[in-house]
C-alpha cells in the first residue's frame, strides 16, 4: 500500500462509533486527520490526544455556515485535505404514517444536506489542486429500505446518487469519489435497538453476527489510499450478505 504520511483527511462524525475507528485507522497509516463532531467535545479531545497531528473541529454539518467554518479551520491548521470522509448522520426513526416533517426534515438536512455542503466544499478544494479522494458512508437500509427508516433510507440512497455524480464530475481532475454501505454494525446506534428487534435482525444476515466499525474502516482505508486511484464511482457493501447489489 502506499504511503499516506503527512496526507491530510477530514473525518465528520469522526469521534465516535464508526466514525472514530475511521479516524484511528488513517491516523495508524500516518495521516494527520480532522475529526469533525456536533457534540462532547471531551470524547473528541480525548481521541485526539491519543493521536500525533490529529484535531477536532466542532459544527453541526446540517449548518452550511459551520460547514464553511470547519472546512475553513482545516485548511488554516494542516494546509491541504487529500481525503474526506463523509461520515456523520443522525435517525429519527418513525413509520411513515406517523413520521412527522421536523423529524423528515432533521434527517435530511443533517445526513444528505450535510454531505453535500461539505463535499462542495472539499471538492472545489480538491478541484484546484487537482486530486483527491472522497468516501462517503451510506447503508444497506439506503439500498433496500428498512421499517420506520424512510427518512434515513431517502438520505442513504441519496448519498450514492451523489456519490455517483461526484465520480463523473470529479474525474478529469483526479478526484475519485465513492460509497461504503454497511449493515448492522456494532455501534451506539445498533445498541438502542430493543433485544427482539435486533434477534430478528441477526437471523436475517448470513454471517449471523453484528459487523465491527473496524472492518468498515478498512475499506474506507483502502479506498482512500492513493494506489486506489483507479476506483471511483462505486459502492462497497460491508453487511456479512444482507443484501446483494
Amino acid at each position: 500500500m502506499a504511503n499516506m504520511a503527512g496526507q491530510i483527511a477530514l473525518v465528520t462524525g469522526g469521534a465516535r462509533g464508526i466514525g472514530r475507528a475511521i479516524s484511528e485507522r488513517l491516523a495508524g497509516r500516518g495521516m494527520k486527520v480532522a475529526v469533525g463532531y456536533s457534540s462532547d467535545a471531551d470524547t473528541a479531545k480525548q481521541l485526539a490526544d491519543q493521536h500525533e497531528g490529529m484535531t477536532v473541529h466542532q459544527g453541526n454539518i446540517g449548518s452550511r455556515g459551520d460547514c464553511e467554518r470547519v472546512v475553513e479551520e482545516v485548511l488554516a491548521h494542516h494546509g491541504g485535505i487529500d481525503v474526506l470522509v463523509n461520515n456523520a448522520g443522525i435517525t429519527a426513526d418513525k413509520m411513515v404514517h406517523k413520521m412527522t416533517a421536523d423529524e423528515w426534515d432533521r434527517v435530511i438536512q443533517v445526513n444528505l444536506s450535510g454531505t453535500f455542503y461539505i463535499s462542495q466544499l472539499v471538492y472545489q478544494h480538491m478541484f484546484e489542486r487537482g486530486t483527491g479522494r472522497i468516501v462517503s458512508l451510506s447503508s444497506a437500509i439506503g439500498q433496500m429500505g428498512g421499517r420506520g427508516q424512510a427518512n434515513y433510507a431517502a438520505t442513504k440512497a441519496g448519498i450514492l446518487g451523489l456519490t455517483m455524480t461526484l465520480s463523473t464530475e470529479g474525474a478529469s481532475k483526479g478526484i475519485t469519489a465513492n460509497a461504503v454501505s454497511p449493515g448492522y454494525i456494532e455501534t451506539e446506534m445498533v445498541a438502542g435497538v430493543p433485544e427482539k428487534v435486533l434477534d430478528n435482525i441477526l437471523s436475517g444476515i448470513p454471517l449471523k453476527r453484528l459487523g465491527q466499525p473496524d472492518e468498515v474502516a478498512r475499506v474506507v482505508e483502502f479506498l482512500a489510499d492513493p494506489d486506489s486511484s483507479y476506483i471511483t464511482g462505486q459502492v462497497y457493501s460491508v453487511n456479512g450478505g444482507i443484501h446483494h447489489m
